[in-house]
């Protein structure tokens, strides 16, 4: 139906993209809404773009649904100025979410400093948050990272390392019937940007549920019941938009001029078409004779873009309009509706 923010606390891109419709309406507290926070912990080159992919998503996978977000963002993930200044307008510290309790949370990953999460400065905001969303939440999404650092402090489940970098557009087929893939084809295309996996055995053996899985990309989606609360994990991106790959992409071969990598990264596989990767294997062998930064300002972005297509779009909506469908059940049975209210148990919980 809807997706909604409360007044003030509304992205300026979003809010510009929706001419103001996205504020909260006089029935926001109602037994209709499924009230959703938003932990975005995503690097700030990223922020904004991924508030505004999982707003696209959640609002295209809203039928029949109206949902609320509200943002919050973890404290210790470094941040600019930019990026510092607009959580401050519009997100809201993680500390004073563990007294609230919300209908689903959904928590993205950020870039990764150290080779053992654990050792993260925001490692133990992040668990905290883990241990909220087990008891205060109906479902709960995690992204990427997040879902890596999920399995490691609920399960001792640790990732590991891959030879070259997870990126472009997987195919996966399905692995097991649960509610969250109905309506899902037997194979499935999703984003991946990574350079770490979890295993099936491990997850399986923890007692996860492995529902979409490659044998050359390895697994992607996996659910487990933790304590109240059903916890979505994806190794991939679901909501990423057509671009986002190529942003990346260019992200890295900037990095690799300004010698911050010490390879050319990989091209993303299975997301350009042949013209594309022409133009980008014409701009490498350029970049690998002439190592300088202001090369990138040749760098074909429109011609690329022309040729992106979001072949995964219809998976992700359905996806995440089963998981609102989820919620909504569950809550239904339940008997209880959330209204982002403090709990009488507080943050000990």
């Amino acid at each position: 139906m809807s997706l909604m923010m409360d007044w003030g606390r509304i992205p300026t891109k979003w809010a510009a993209k929706k001419n103001g419709y996205a504020t909260r309406r006089p029935d926001g507290g109602g037994r209709s809404v499924t009230k959703i926070a938003l932990i975005n912990n995503m690097p700030d080159a990223a922020l904004e773009d991924t508030e505004l992919q999982f707003f696209e998503l959640l609002e295209t996978a809203a039928l029949g649904i109206s949902v609320h977000v509200e943002l919050y963002s973890l404290p210790g993930v470094p941040r600019g100025d930019r990026a510092a200044e607009h959580l401050h307008k519009f997100y809201s510290s993680t500390e004073e979410l563990l007294d609230r309790k919300f209908d689903g949370a959904i928590i993205t990953g950020t870039e990764p400093r150290q080779a053992d999460l654990r050792n993260e400065p925001y490692w133990s905001s992040l668990t905290n948050i883990f241990e909220w969303a087990e008891r205060q939440t109906t479902s709960t999404v995690l992204s990427c990272l997040a879902a890596h650092a999920g399995v490691l402090h609920s399960d001792g489940i640790n990732r590991h390392p891959l030879s070259d970098k997870q990126f472009g557009v997987f195919h996966y087929k399905r692995a097991s019937n649960h509610e969250l893939i109905s309506g899902f084809g037997d194979v499935v295309r999703f984003p991946h940007s990574r350079w770490n996996e979890v295993r099936a055995d491990a997850l399986t053996s923890s007692g996860y549920t492995v529902l979409t899985q490659s044998l050359d990309a390895g697994v992607d989606m996996f659910v487990k019941k933790k304590r109240t609360s059903l916890f979505v994990h994806f190794q991939g991106h679901p909501e990423y938009g057509a671009r986002t790959l190529m942003k990346e992409y260019r992200r890295d071969i900037r990095r690799f001029l300004r010698r911050e990598r010490p390879t050319y990264p990989s091209m993303p596989q299975g997301y350009f078409d042949v013209s594309a990767e022409k133009l980008l294997d014409d701009f490498r062998k350029n970049a690998l004779s002439d190592l300088r930064e202001d090369l990138m300002q040749s760098f074909p972005e429109e011609a690329l873009t022309a040729t992106l297509r979001n072949v995964w779009q219809l998976s992700a909506t359905s996806v995440y309009q089963n998981w609102l469908q989820y919620i909504a059940t569950n809550k239904a049975k339940s008997g209880v509706f959330t209204t982002g209210a403090r709990v009488s148990h507080g943050r000990s919980a």
